[in-house]
C-alpha cells in the first residue's frame, strides 16, 4: 500500500468525523431550541384559557385579578418567586438600593423600608433585583 493512500484514508476519516460532529452539534442545538419553544408554548397555552366573552366592563377588575393570579400560579410552578418584602435585612445579592431614609430605631438599620420595584428569582437565579429604599440609623 503506497504511503500517500494511507494518508488519504486518514484524511477522509478525519473529514467524515468532523462533518458528523458538526451535524450532531447543529442537530442538538436545533433540538434544544425546539424543546425551549415547546415549553414556552405550553406555558402560554396554560395561561390562555380565559374567555374574554366572560368578562364584561363591570367585572373587568375581577378579570384582571383572575389573570394575575393565574399567571402567578403558573410562574410559581415554574420556580419564579417575587422579591418584595419590606422590613427584611438589606441583601445586596437580591436588592438594589435606590435611596436611603432615616430609621426610627436602631434595629431597623440596614433594613428594607420600602420596595420601589419588586425583583424576581427563578429558583436560585436572580432575574431582577428588587429596587428598595434602605433604612439607616443615624443615632438620634
Amino acid at each position: 500500500m503506497p504511503e500517500g493512500s494511507e494518508i488519504d484514508v486518514w484524511k477522509d476519516r478525519h473529514l467524515r468525523l468532523a462533518a458528523e460532529y458538526d451535524n450532531f452539534r447543529k442537530r442538538t442545538t436545533k433540538e434544544r431550541a425546539e424543546v425551549w419553544a415547546r415549553a414556552q408554548a405550553e406555558l402560554v397555552s396554560r395561561l390562555a384559557h380565559i374567555d374574554p366573552a366572560e368578562i364584561d366592563s363591570k367585572t373587568l377588575h375581577d378579570g384582571v385579578d383572575l389573570v394575575e393570579r393565574k399567571v402567578w400560579k403558573e410562574l410559581e410552578a415554574a420556580g419564579v418567586t417575587r422579591i418584595d418584602q419590606a422590613g427584611v435585612p438589606f441583601d445586596p445579592n437580591v436588592h438594589e438600593a435606590v435611596t436611603t431614609q432615616p430609621a426610627a430605631k436602631p434595629e431597623q438599620d440596614h433594613t428594607v423600608g420600602q420596595v420601589v420595584q419588586p425583583g424576581y428569582k427563578m429558583r436560585d437565579t436572580l432575574l431582577r433585583p428588587a429596587r428598595v429604599v434602605v433604612l439607616t440609623w443615624q443615632g438620634q
